[in-house]
């Protein structure tokens, strides 16, 4: 029996000294599935893409012009991808098992799933509370500028974190550092909105999925985040975030 054949790809900008751990966990773990890894990297001057070229020649590296974006440099693998399933891979996650072909053989069982969202946790172990239900004024305003580390209602009802944690659930919002996308299905959408520089494309392309498929979020597989959360202490990524929010509520309209 043929493998499925899935692609994963990975969006690069000067990361030369932190990419290795997670191209190395990426095809180290997953070995269930015929996959190709793809890195776009968004014009670097660190010399990421030659360090990635020599490091892991198995890797099929893609070489921006200029830095269009998170987004942007997503799409630019979508006329190379001849795969069943896709995978939209941060550089800055880590895996401990075979989650890509976990999903995979999940999204085998049912033709209508479009994307799955795995959980994601701190490289500790601790849960990420990524957002689940659409963003609206009052749910954004609440996540950001909460303080502490217990959730409280909003942020409950914002991350569905009173839903089941052994078995899936339909979800409109999904993270962006780890997305599992059913090929065909990111093909027909275009890819992510690249009028998105950075942030909110993610929620973007969850809430098109979920208008036409299922999005599900699989919480019975693990992906590790090195998350920085720097758009909270970067000023220019701050200012950014903050127009992918304002372009999100006009597309969307906006509720509070």
């Amino acid at each position: 029996m043929e493998k499925i054949k899935v692609s994963g790809c990975i969006v690069t900008y000067n990361a030369r000294d932190k990419i290795s751990p997670t191209i190395e966990s990426v095809l180290e773990k997953t070995q269930g599935v015929d996959f190709t890894l793809y890195v776009v990297d968004n014009a670097s001057s660190d010399g990421t893409a030659g360090f990635i070229k020599e490091r892991f020649p198995q890797v099929v590296v893609i070489e921006s012009e200029k830095n269009a974006g998170f987004g942007a440099g997503h799409n630019r693998v979508i006329p190379f991808l001849q795969s069943e399933y896709h995978v939209v891979i941060n550089p800055d996650i880590l895996l401990e098992d075979d989650v890509i072909s976990e999903l995979a053989d999940y999204a085998e069982t049912d033709g209508t799933i479009g994307l799955l969202s795995p959980q994601i946790r701190f490289a500790d172990g601790k849960l990420q509370m990524l957002a689940k239900r659409n963003p609206t004024v009052r749910f954004l305003g609440n996540h950001w500028f909460h303080k502490g580390d217990a959730p409280n209602r909003l942020m409950t009802e914002y991350c569905m974190l009173d839903m089941p944690d052994d078995k899936p659930f339909e979800i409109t919002n999904a993270t962006g550092c780890f997305m599992f996308f059913r090929t065909d299905v990111f093909m027909e959408l275009g890819g992510f909105d690249e009028r998105f520089f950075m942030y909110l494309e993610d929620c973007d392309i969850a809430r098109r999925v979920s208008k036409k498929y299922k999005a599900l979020h699989y919480p019975m597989a693990t992906v590790y985040h090195l998350w920085e959360r720097e758009s909270k202490r970067n000023k220019k990524l701050l200012l950014i975030h903050i127009q992918s929010i304002i372009k999100y509520f006009l597309k969307w309209g906006i509720r509070f």
